[in-house]
């Protein structure tokens, strides 16, 4: 450490570009970030690792000002004082108000934007990587209260970890943060303490989804239950209408539009209250994603639009919306099923929302979905949400199978052990009896089980328990650490695929 501060101290006076390139020492422990380094005040301000761990390294040549904000060890004196300081919460909203565009903001005007699911803390580097070459905007910080159950992790700590790594790329573009799949007022009040733009509200447990299967006379006498006033709005506004969707037509005939009151209305009356709530909170400065997509069955498009208008009609504004569409959307595979009928139906759904207030169509579990990327994109114009989350972590998991293979031997079989759990929470159809034995595969062979549809699965759903085990997890953050520039390689690699099929213009 002596000799980086001596180094150092030829440098403080220097311009940030000459900092940038000059900084590094080649008799240090520590390195830094070249992308990370910026120049306030009186002080340099960058991300550096040693062999450890990462954190933020501050040199000035005074002790008064910015170094003295941030928390951590003072580590020297050479005419240089350093202070080592971890990643924490204090020292990641210094941070944010040092450099704001390390805070998550609002994407409501972004064209294209791509949730990238990051449930390590470590990925968000190598999806800046990728995204920075196209024309699109990445969602960081993203998770669910599921997720957050299965990591331990905290939607503060999800922001700061973003905060950290957008810092180290030296990312200043724009991004946002999600707390996605949110269900109730007091979960989405941590998501936005926490500094998260954007709420995906999931509708799936307010909407009686199970009335799309009952009998038209079910229905007529759970419509007839609805007031007087609701009733004739819905038979003047909806019954035996044919409303126009670009150059497509969509009728809603009487019976379907009574099935849609019953199944959306109180639902609707929730979005507009979370909508309320939500504004009150930021004002303008956020994005609402409405998600109707946890249902068995498909969205119709006559559903579809009912939902729209209705929110409509309420003065919801909402940046985004999530219908269920026609096949599978399964974790960490390709889409199932045909190609073809999507896109038949994908197009109705697309027009709906070009013509009804031109929002964005949300695609949920949408990584690896390369069958139907090109339809997506095309169909959309490019204003789209892709939402993934278990990509990422996969491509960590081939780090570890390249690299570290008892590790990943470790990860497997505790994946198998907890497998049916699992599936309470997650719906794939893998028969993992069609994975070999591990134990009896060589080290060689171990990566390629990242092209098995059956393994990809297994892995994907069981993160929560091989990140919990005692025993593995200081052994993989330990060797993530240590194969940190393989994974962002990977990451970037992986997502430009993603970017590149959908059709996203590059920069």
């Amino acid at each position: 450490m002596k000799e980086l501060l001596k180094h150092a101290s030829t440098l403080i006076g220097s311009g940030e570009d000459h900092i940038r390139e000059n900084i590094h020492n080649h008799s240090s422990n520590v390195a830094f970030y070249k992308d990370s380094v910026q120049k306030k005040d009186n002080a340099i301000v960058a991300m550096a690792c040693d062999f450890k761990s990462k954190f933020i390294l501050v040199l000035s040549s005074r002790e008064d000002g910015i170094i003295a904000d941030f928390s951590g060890e003072q580590i020297g004196d050479c005419g240089v004082i350093a202070r080592k300081c971890p990643l924490n919460e204090h020292n990641a909203q210094l941070l944010r108000t040092l450099f704001p565009w390390t805070a998550p903001v609002s994407l409501r005007n972004r064209k294209t934007t791509i949730g990238c699911g990051d449930r390590l803390g470590l990925a968000s580097v190598g999806h800046i990587a990728a995204v920075k070459h196209f024309d699109a905007t990445p969602v960081l910080a993203q998770q669910s209260m599921r997720e957050l159950d299965l990591t331990g992790r905290t939607y503060r700590q999800v922001v700061d970890d973003a905060t950290f790594m957008v810092f180290q790329a030296g990312y200043k573009d724009g991004f946002g943060a999600d707390g996605d799949h949110l269900k109730n007022i007091p979960d989405i009040d941590v998501a936005l303490s926490a500094g998260m733009p954007m709420i995906t509200l999931d509708l799936s447990e307010v909407m009686l989804a199970k009335a799309g299967d009952w009998q038209n006379s079910q229905v007529e006498t759970a419509f007839q239950a609805l007031s007087a006033d609701v009733q004739r709005r819905i038979e003047q506004n909806y019954f035996d209408k044919t409303f126009k969707v670009g150059s497509l037509e969509i009728s809603i005939d009487a019976a379907t539009a009574r099935r849609c009151a019953v199944m959306y209305l109180k639902a609707l009356d929730f979005a507009l209250e979370v909508y309320n709530h939500v504004k009150a909170r930021r004002g303008d400065e956020f994005d609402l994603e409405i998600s109707i997509d946890e249902t068995t069955s498909p969205t119709l498009p006559s559903h579809h639009l009912f939902i729209v208008k209705e929110l409509r009609l309420r003065g919801v504004e909402f940046t985004s919306l999530a219908p269920r569409f026609i096949g599978e959307f399964q974790k960490a595979v390709d889409y199932i099923g045909d190609p073809a009928e999507f896109a038949r139906q994908f197009e109705v759904h697309a027009a709906i929302a070009r013509t009804h207030g031109d929002y964005k169509v949300s695609i949920h579990s949408g990584s690896d979905k390369f069958m139907v990327y090109p339809t997506i994109g095309q169909m959309t114009g490019m204003r789209l949400h892709l939402k993934t989350a278990g990509t990422s972590w996969l491509e960590a998991v081939r780090v570890i199978a390249e690299n570290d293979p008892e590790l990943y031997r470790l990860m497997h079989k505790c994946a198998l052990a907890n497998f049916n759990d699992m599936l309470r929470l997650y719906h794939i159809t893998a028969d993992i009896g069609k994975i070999d034995n591990v134990d009896a595969m060589p080290d060689n062979d171990l990566p390629k089980l990242m092209e098995m549809n059956e393994a990809r699965q297994l892995l994907h759903i069981t993160y929560g328990p091989i990140l919990r085990d005692k025993a593995i997890r200081p052994l993989f953050f330990a060797a993530m650490h240590k194969f940190e520039k393989q994974y962002s390689e990977k990451l970037k690699s992986h997502f430009e695929k993603h970017l590149s099929l959908l059709g996203v213009p590059g920069r």
